[in-house]
C-alpha cells in the first residue's frame, strides 16, 4: 500500500462526511467501525516501518503549487509513528467509552474529522500542510467542547480558540520568511521541512525564528503562562474531549518542537536551554500545587497534565538521545494515562453528575474494580517503577541531568507533588 499515509489521513473524513447519510441510530456502530479500520491501518503502518532506517518512510510528494514549492509532501519517522498509532487507539476507545447520546451523528463525525487533522498534522513534512492540518483541529475540537460542554462551554471554547488562533498566526508569519530565506538563498521556493533543515542561519534570524514557532508550540502544550486556557477547556469539554485533547491534541505542540525548532534552529534551541527550563520547573511545580488545591476531581487531572508536559519539555530540551527518547515516551505515556483518567471521571460523571470530590468518597467499597484501575492509573502519572509513566520520567530526567544537575533535582519533586495530590485525590474519592 504506497499511499498508505493518504489513506490514515483522508478516510476518517471521507467516513464522516458519508456519515451524514447514516442513520442516527447506527451513527455510533458506524463511528466505531470507521475508528477501527483506522486503528487496523495504522498498525499495519508500524508492522511495515523499516526499525533499521532512521529517515522518512511511506513519503509520498504531490505538488500543488509549484511556483510556491507547496507540496502535498507526507511522510513517518520513528516519532511520529508511534504518536499516529497512539491518536488512532485513543480515537477508538473514545468512541467506545463515550456515554453522549445527544446529537451523536454530530459528535461522531466531528470526531472523525478530528481524528483526520491529527494523523494531518504528524505526517506533515510540507510546512504549509502541516499548518492546515494544525489549524483545522482547532474546528471540531471547537465544536465539541461548545456544543457537548458545561455551563462555561462557549467561553471555554472561544478562549481555547483565540489563544491558540494567535499562537498559530504567530508561527505562521514564521513560516513564512523561512521560506523567504530558502527563496533568497537557493533562488526556489520551498515549504518542504526536509530541505529547511539545510539552511544554515545566522544567530539573530534563528533568536527571532525561534521565537514565532515558540509561541505557536508554547500555547499549544501549553507551557505557563499560556497554560490558562487548558483548565476551562478540560472542566468544561465532554469526557470524550478532554480525552483527545490530553492524549494526542496538547502533543502537537511538544511534537512542533521536536519536528521544527531544534533541528532548524540549533543554535537558538542551545541559547533558550535555560529560559525553557525554567518555565517548564514552573509547569511541573506551580501547577502540581495548584491541583492539590483542587476541589474539582477533573481539574486535578486537568492541572496534573500541564505538569508532566513540563517534564515532556524539559526532555525536548535536554537536547541529547536520552532526554529527547524519554519525552518522545512520556508523549505516549501520559497520553494513554491521562486518557485513561478522564475516562474514569468522566465515568463516574455520568453516574454522580458531579465532579466534586467531596461527593464522592468511599468509591472502593461500592466499585471495587473502578478503585483498583483508578489506583493503577494514577500510579502511572505519579511514575511508579513498572509502570509506563516510569520509563519516560526517568530517561527525561537523566537526560536533563547532563544539562543542570540542579533543575533535574527540581524537577524530580515533580514525582514527590504528584504522589502527594495523585494519593489525596484517591484517598478523597
Amino acid at each position: 500500500m504506497e499511499n498508505i499515509l493518504s489513506i490514515l489521513v483522508f478516510f476518517p473524513a471521507v467516513a464522516g462526511l458519508l456519515g451524514f447519510v447514516v442513520d442516527k441510530e447506527s451513527a455510533r456502530a458506524y463511528g466505531i467501525t470507521v475508528a477501527t479500520i483506522e486503528f487496523f491501518l495504522s498498525l499495519w503502518l508500524w508492522f511495515s516501518f523499516d526499525t533499521s532506517n532512521a529517515g522518512m518512510q511511506f513519503v509520498e510528494m504531490i505538488p500543488l503549487i509549484p511556483d510556491m514549492g507547496i507540496s502535498y509532501y507526507v511522510g513517518v519517522d520513528g516519532i511520529s509513528l508511534f504518536i499516529i498509532l497512539m491518536a488512532t487507539l485513543m480515537t477508538l476507545i473514545g468512541m467506545v467509552s463515550m456515554s453522549i447520546t445527544k446529537n451523536i451523528k454530530n459528535m461522531i463525525i466531528s470526531l472523525l474529522f478530528l481524528e483526520m487533522t491529527m494523523v494531518g498534522v504528524f505526517v506533515a513534512l510540507d510546512a504549509i500542510i502541516f499548518y492546515l492540518f494544525w489549524e483545522l483541529s482547532l474546528v471540531p475540537m471547537l465544536y465539541i467542547i461548545g456544543a457537548w460542554g458545561g455551563p462555561l462551554r462557549v467561553y471555554a471554547s472561544i478562549k481555547f480558540f483565540l489563544y491558540t488562533f494567535t499562537g498559530s498566526l504567530i508561527m505562521l508569519v514564521g513560516m513564512l520568511f523561512v521560506a523567504y530565506i530558502y527563496h533568497n538563498l537557493t533562488g526556489v521556493w520551498s515549504f518542504a521541512i526536509t530541505d529547511w533543515y539545510a539552511l544554515v542561519l545566522p544567530v539573530n534570524y534563528q533568536l527571532w525564528l525561534f521565537a514565532a514557532f515558540f509561541m505557536g508550540f508554547a500555547i499549544k502544550v501549553p507551557m505557563f503562562p499560556f497554560h490558562t486556557w487548558l483548565p476551562y477547556a478540560h472542566g468544561q469539554a465532554p469526557t470524550i474531549g478532554s480525552v483527545i485533547l490530553a492524549a494526542v491534541l496538547l502533543k502537537m505542540g511538544t511534537y512542533g518542537f521536536v519536528r521544527f525548532s531544534l533541528p532548524m534552529f540549533p543554535d537558538a534551541s542551545v541559547i533558550a536551554i535555560t529560559p525553557v527550563a525554567v518555565l517548564s520547573l514552573i509547569m511541573v511545580v506551580y501547577t502540581a500545587m495548584v491541583a492539590y488545591a483542587q476541589k474539582d476531581i477533573k481539574q486535578v487531572i486537568a492541572y496534573s497534565s500541564v505538569s508532566h508536559m513540563g517534564i515532556i519539555m524539559i526532555g525536548v530540551f535536554a537536547m541529547n538521545a536520552e532526554g529527547i527518547s524519554g519525552s518522545v515516551f512520556q508523549m505516549l505515556s501520559h497520553g494513554i494515562v491521562s486518557g485513561a483518567l478522564f475516562m474514569l471521571v468522566g465515568m463516574i460523571y455520568d453516574r454522580r453528575h458531579t465532579k466534586l470530590m467531596s461527593e464522592f468518597g468511599g468509591l472502593a467499597s461500592v466499585m471495587p474494580k473502578f478503585a483498583v484501575i483508578f489506583g493503577i492509573m494514577l500510579m502511572a502519572a505519579v511514575g511508579l517503577p513498572l509502570t509506563i509513566g516510569f520509563v519516560g520520567e526517568f530517561l527525561v530526567l537523566l537526560g536533563f541531568y547532563q544539562v543542570s544537575p540542579m533543575m533535574t533535582i527540581i524537577a524530580g519533586s515533580s514525582i514527590i507533588l504528584g504522589a502527594v495530590y495523585m494519593l489525596a485525590v484517591f484517598k478523597k474519592s
